[in-house]
């Protein structure tokens, strides 16, 4: 019984020792408070020097909304658009091109992504605007023919000039996104039968997309300021229109900043797109951050809800 019962006997209670308490003293960062004062120090002496210069900022302000400057914005929009379109076209078909089986396609897609990345934009800009050096006419046999000096217009120079420069840019671009599907996908596809062209159209570029558009955004926004190139072949771009304005009146600070802050307000709104458009592509992706649009929903959702 004695036995029995020392057995059953519960084990003595033990109190626990008293937790101990630590101070929590924050990470003192003493350089950041420095390089800031520093940074400070800089800001304000070169914000005293364009304020002591003799720049007549209201000049900056009144040509603005000027119509020489929107007429220069709005070709500058449309030279933007009309090169990426063409960027595009051939970016995603050199890309395709470099990604086939046949090495004659291989090779001439390489050959063209060497040769335009190889030779700066001013210069292939100039050599489409005096391509009547080489060419006199462009004809088609039986069809028409047209002097080269009427069919290469400054537009249509530059347009040529920054399509196909971006496209050698764009098609690395895309290769990269193809390149990170992984190669399984394809060959699940093949065994349920279905082309390569068809494999690429539904299957990997969607899946590519969102590693394509943070890049291919970055260089939207590049070729909307390589637009400032056309000045030098005497496209009416928003900087050719500046400086045909400073050429009359002499203000040329005055007018290059008002040109400095158009392109500063179209990237901006460029960046926003781009931002939503990545926001809405990394939608059911573990990890990714929520959007700017995704979060004011919530947060209105919620205080309707209260």
């Amino acid at each position: 019984m004695l036995e029995n019962q020392t057995q059953t006997d519960p084990p003595p209670v033990t109190t626990p020792a008293p937790a101990k308490t630590y101070k929590v003293i924050p990470l003192r960062h003493p350089w950041r408070w420095i390089t800031a004062a520093l940074m400070l120090v800089v800001l304000g002496f070169v914000g005293r020097a364009f304020l002591a210069a003799n720049i007549d900022y209201s000049v900056v302000v009144k040509y603005l909304t000027s119509v020489g400057i929107l007429e220069g914005v709005r070709n500058t929009l449309v030279l933007l658009l009309a090169s990426m379109g063409v960027g595009l076209v051939l970016g995603v078909l050199t890309a395709v091109m470099r990604q086939s089986p046949n090495p004659v396609l291989r090779w001439v897609g390489g050959g063209y992504v060497w040769l335009f990345r190889g030779t700066p934009l001013l210069v292939q800009l100039l050599i489409w605007f005096n391509l009547s050096i080489i060419f006199e006419n462009f004809a088609i046999p039986g069809l028409f023919s047209i002097p080269m000096n009427t069919l290469m217009t400054p537009f249509v120079a530059a347009l040529l000039g920054l399509g196909i420069n971006e496209g050698a840019y764009i098609s690395e671009i895309v290769r990269g996104g193809i390149l990170s599907v992984d190669h399984g996908q394809r060959e699940a596809a093949s065994a349920i039968g279905m082309s390569r062209a068809k494999t690429m159209r539904r299957i990997v570029l969607p899946q590519a997309m969102r590693v394509i558009v943070p890049p291919l955004g970055n260089e939207f926004i590049a070729c909307l300021k390589f637009t400032s190139l056309a000045y030098t072949i005497s496209y009416s771009e928003l900087l050719h229109s500046a400086n045909k304005i400073y050429t009359a009146n002499f203000k040329v600070i005055e007018l290059l900043f008002t040109a400095a802050l158009w392109y500063i307000a179209l990237t901006t709104i460029f960046s926003l797109f781009q931002q939503l458009l990545e926001d809405r592509l990394s939608r059911g992706i573990p990890g990714a951050k929520t959007g700017f649009l995704d979060r004011l929903r919530r947060n209105l959702s919620l205080r309707r809800a209260s």
